[in-house]
């Protein structure tokens, strides 16, 4: 075994004090040992607060001691957080993820502790990230206590994620399998016409980026008969593999990191894990980077699909919360809309249904009371449903409108149709 500060959890998570703000690594790189044995200290630590982006598996956040000790102050809501972050022991930051390592770096959310998952140390001491280096990078460079989970289970990937097994003040071994998740069994004929549309926007020598989800793993299924399509994401999932195996993802004309898929973090099966295990094809940065502008729109034709929870007539996107209850984040979403925008030859696509699982439409007059506009209507290109495609750009409110109303579901376009009429009156132009 390397030379290290092995402990055990309970020893490692008691050099987090009352007070602190302690930073959890997250997606499938959620240190759950860690986060359990320190949820257990209920009760004898106060005021501690735990930041994180999306973290996955069932850590215990909920029970009704842990709110007495812990505020959990999201950077990106998830499942098993939602609760406690629209409750009294919650709440959230709405910030792109590009700009969540400079809250760090800057000392606007000074840490204390960063908690996080890696791999075994090489033959040279250094561990990994593995695939979650995206915001980790940046905490591990800025709390001065560093706690690791050491799993042979979490691949060793390339890129910006190596961290020597000295820089950890405890190191605590697991022998977990990571969280999976395989949306190809949501699939379904929506999904599949919505993935067909989306597809007939990408043109060959595109550079995408999708996130997780039926839609977006539709999406690549429906890519078999493109070629040197290159990838820049914030996230890659189980889908990239077939397309790199198939030729058909060559990253041949990207003018950042060419031959290489750029991401900052993956979440998927095991099949993914084991397929970005020190792959030299990957390159897992720092999301300040990889979701940067300025990095974005150097790629040819960039392609940038991206999902809603509604959308109002005149093009405005709400995809963080549900009125007033916060559902998610602002994440990368427009990091890579403005970024694809400005991409030469580029396509910004937000993807979505036309309804909810209730059957309420998701193209609406105006937006729910308090609900959170990430995708402005200055920013918006494309929508796609499975009714069809809707071009923004350049477009006036009342033509917008029109075309949104054109692509909602056919049971509510005799409603959208009226209040269409209603704000703007009859058609002139």
């Amino acid at each position: 075994m390397v030379k290290g500060n092995w402990m055990t959890a309970e020893e490692a998570v008691s050099l987090v004090r009352s007070g602190q703000r302690v930073f959890l690594q997250g997606s499938a790189a959620t240190p759950l040992a860690l986060i359990r044995a320190l949820l257990k200290r209920s009760g004898e630590l106060k005021d501690v607060e735990l930041v994180s982006i999306s973290t996955f598996g069932d850590a215990g956040f909920g029970a009704p001691e842990v709110g007495e000790s812990f505020f959990m102050n999201s950077l990106f809501v998830s499942g098993n957080v939602r609760d406690v972050v629209n409750g009294p022991h919650g709440d959230h930051v709405p910030v792109f993820l590009s700009e969540i390592p400079r809250l760090f770096d800057q000392r606007i959310l000074p840490l204390d502790v960063a908690i996080v998952h890696v791999s075994p140390p090489d033959a040279h001491g250094f561990c990994s990230l593995g695939v979650s280096v995206d915001v980790a990078r940046a905490a591990v460079r800025n709390a001065p206590i560093l706690i690791a989970q050491v799993n042979p289970n979490m691949p060793r990937t390339h890129g910006e994620g190596n961290v020597h097994a000295d820089r950890f003040n405890a190191l605590v071994e697991v022998d977990d399998p990571l969280p999976e998740i395989d949306y190809s069994s949501l699939i379904g004929e929506r999904e599949q016409r919505i993935g067909g549309q989306c597809a007939a926007l990408i043109e060959d020598g595109s550079t995408i980026q999708m996130g997780i989800g039926a839609i977006p793993d539709a999406i690549l299924r429906e890519l078999d008969g493109h070629k040197d399509l290159g990838v820049h994401t914030e996230m890659c999932s189980n889908g990239i593999i077939d397309l790199l195996e198939n030729g058909i993802v060559t990253n041949r004309f990207k003018k950042k990191h060419p031959g290489r898929v750029v991401t900052s973090f993956a979440f998927g099966t095991k099949r993914l894990y084991d397929f970005v295990h020190d792959n030299p094809q990957f390159a897992f940065l720092d999301a300040q980077y990889v979701n940067d502008g300025k990095v974005i729109r150097q790629n040819p034709k960039v392609v940038a699909i991206n999902s809603a929870i509604e959308i109002d007539l005149t093009g405005q996107v709400c995809a963080d919360s549900i009125g007033t209850f916060q559902y998610s984040g602002v994440g990368g979403q427009l990091d890579f809309m403005r970024g694809a925008a400005l991409s030469e030859g580029g396509r910004p696509i937000i993807a979505m249904a036309s309804t909810t699982s209730k059957g309420e439409s998701k193209i609406v007059p105006f937006l729910r009371q308090g609900a959170g506009v990430v995708t402005t209507r200055a920013h918006m290109h494309y929508l796609v449903t499975e009714h069809g495609v809707a071009y923004l750009y350049g477009k006036n409110l009342r033509q917008r409108a029109d075309a949104l109303a054109a692509v909602a579901h056919p049971d509510h376009r005799e409603e959208l149709d009226r209040a269409v009429f209603e704000r703007f009156g009859p058609k002139v132009r």
